[in-house]
């Protein structure tokens, strides 16, 4: 008798931590939905100028990680928050493309930034924050 409650204890366990690791990312608290449109609405009002596209990408990017930090994904790197969170994403790509443009802004000399990639990143990262439940 006393086995069978042992057994079924470490069954029961087994179950709960299963339960926790694969469905625990969607107990999460909500965001603060209007602190990330106030700060999205202030990225996209700098839009109108090629270096205000710049900024807006790399504003954005931030704004993402901070959804991502603030929803608990972990990783030491934004890249690895995102690998945690691809699953969450509605198109994981167009997350990474406004990624990658943000760091090729930042560590590269020389970027020009045409005016459709700029869109096509601020779309990926309205998407994510959309996806992460800040937008």
């Amino acid at each position: 008798m006393t086995i069978g409650f042992l057994v079924a204890g470490i069954i029961l366990g087994i179950v709960a931590l299963y339960l926790v690791s694969r469905f625990g990312k969607k107990f999460r608290r909500p965001l603060n939905k209007e602190y990330f449109e106030a700060q999205w609405l202030e990225l996209l009002a700098r839009v109108t100028t090629p270096d205000g596209m710049i900024l807006a990408v790399i504003d954005g990017d931030k704004l993402l990680d901070e959804a991502l930090l603030k929803c608990g994904y972990k990783g030491k790197t934004m890249g690895e928050r995102m690998v945690s969170a691809q699953k969450t994403f509605s198109n994981n790509d167009s997350a990474w493309f406004a990624h990658k443009l943000r760091n090729r802004l930042v560590h590269e000399q020389g970027v020009r930034l045409r005016q459709s990639d700029a869109k096509n990143a601020l779309a990926g990262i309205r998407q994510g924050l959309k996806d992460l439940g800040a937008l």
